[in-house]
């Protein structure tokens, strides 16, 4: 073990020289630690080492580590994206494998550091993170864990529903977006014991914030608005948001961020001089990172082929590509890095995702006919390109805003469903709401499309309605 760590370690130094020196890329410092599969399965499930408890990590946990131990799947590495960044490699990794997930990981980091989107990114949230647990452990011995808890469930109920704009849009309306301080109820003489139990204190403010446009970051605007949270409350909510804003660009580069690290690993690695039993290994784990998955879209795959395709085109460009869009050659590089700093997923295959690409890859829409089959609906590459683009708009979740927080008066929450076609799970929807009602403390409405008629969806805290 002593000999295969030193090597390791021999190896890591020369990774980052190839890395840095001959192609260029430019991480944040990176520290590695070798862990046993339990550790590993711990830091991915919670996503960041040291975060608060909930049932949920731990569903995630034991799922991830049963598929483990029935040798179904596994997690080769995990990623920090912080200064410096840390990096955990699986204790019963081959040498080889280590090397390779060495490769990817400076890859990522690279990309953590440069990319547009995480200009914003706290990169001490490790540190944050464990210092959220440590609040939220106080308040659950102070108030109670089930009590916690069930807060908890109500706040991750909607914890996708952030804005990913969030610190340019509150600078912009001269807001600033620190933890949300607790407003004072108008209707305070009508309150109930606990609401007005949740509006004491010398913090609170006057009125109530009504969003002069629809506000989408249902986590913040109900945090500094309910009229019924306790401080605490307010606070874990904003640790929350202050977490899940630390995951948005994560969730808006994964193709991009994916097929970045897989492009730089297989160069890198080309590099090392390998014995030939190493060269067979690392081309079949590279090939099982960058191939087609059967009824789902590889995010590695399509990442890389799209790199390699941007590269190819501004390297090599075509007559017509010279002609009509002034490429002169030889630029291929410095164009990657270019898209790696402005894009993300969207921008990236909305740009770059070719006629030629599609074909080559075979992509195509499918769904599901009548209930029945599952159907190749759709080839036309731009449709293909525009679904794939459609698919990952407000990360795959349903776009809700808040239009009113004093609806009728009564300071109920109204909130609207952005319908673009696809339709609300309505037993889902429901299910949320009431986590939505116990936030807000007052009747909470959601409109959305059905059969494309519009239907406002209701709850008063002990039945739902419809109309």
């Amino acid at each position: 073990m002593d000999r295969e760590v030193n090597e390791l370690e021999t190896a890591l130094e020369t990774i980052w020289e190839i890395a840095t020196k001959k192609f260029g890329l430019d991480p944040y410092p990176t520290h590695f630690e070798i862990v046993p599969a339990s550790v590993m399965y711990e830091v991915g499930s919670y996503a960041l080492p040291g975060r608060y408890s909930h049932w949920s990590f731990g569903k995630a946990y034991h799922k991830m580590k049963t598929m483990y131990d029935l040798g179904l799947s596994k997690i080769y590495e995990v990623v920090i994206n912080s200064n410096p960044a840390y990096a955990f490699l699986l204790e019963n990794n081959s040498l080889l494998q280590n090397k390779l997930v060495i490769a990817h990981v400076l890859g990522h980091v690279d990309f953590f550091k440069h990319n547009a989107y995480f200009s914003q990114t706290n990169r001490r949230m490790v540190d944050d993170a464990a210092m959220h647990a440590r609040r939220i452990n106080e308040y659950e011995f102070k108030y109670g864990r089930k009590i916690v808890e069930d807060f908890l469930d109500a706040v991750l109920s909607i914890e996708e529903h952030i804005d990913p704009n969030f610190f340019i849009k509150k600078n912009r309306d001269g807001e600033e977006p620190a933890a949300p301080a607790r407003p004072r109820d108008p209707y305070a003489d009508l309150a109930t014991r606990e609401e007005r139990e949740a509006l004491k204190g010398e913090d609170s403010d006057d009125t109530l914030e009504t969003p002069m446009r629809p506000e989408k970051d249902l986590v913040w605007y109900i945090c500094r608005n309910s009229p019924v949270l306790a401080q605490w409350q307010r606070d874990v909510m904003s640790m929350i948001h202050d977490e899940m804003l630390y995951f948005v660009p994560q969730m808006q580069t994964k193709i991009m961020n994916e097929g970045w690290a897989s492009l730089w690993h297989a160069r890198i690695m080309r590099e090392l001089d390998l014995p030939d039993r190493e060269h067979i290994e690392f081309a079949e784990l590279h090939s099982g990172v960058v191939s087609p998955h059967r009824g789902q879209l590889n995010p590695y795959y399509l990442g890389y082929k799209i790199w390699e395709d941007i590269e190819r085109r501004w390297e090599h460009p075509s007559e017509r590509e010279r002609t009509e869009f002034g490429r002169r050659g030889g630029e291929g590089s410095a164009k990657i890095f270019e898209v790696r700093e402005l894009e993300n997923d969207v921008s990236f295959l909305r740009n770059y995702l070719t006629e030629e690409l599609c074909e080559e890859l075979d992509l195509f829409v499918y769904e599901l006919v009548e209930e029945e089959d599952w159907t190749v609906t759709e080839k036309r590459w731009e449709r293909v390109r525009d679904q794939l683009v459609a698919n990952m708009t407000n990360f795959g979740f349903p776009y809700i805003e808040v239009v009113d927080g004093d609806y009728e008066g009564n300071r109920e929450l109204y909130l609207m469903h952005r319908y673009e076609g696809a339709e609300l799970d309505l037993r889902y929807a429901r299910k949320v709401l009431e986590h939505i009602h116990r936030l807000w403390g007052r009747r909470v409405h959601l409109e959305t499309k059905v059969d494309q008629e519009p239907l406002v969806l209701s709850f008063d805290g002990e039945e739902h309605s419809e109309r």
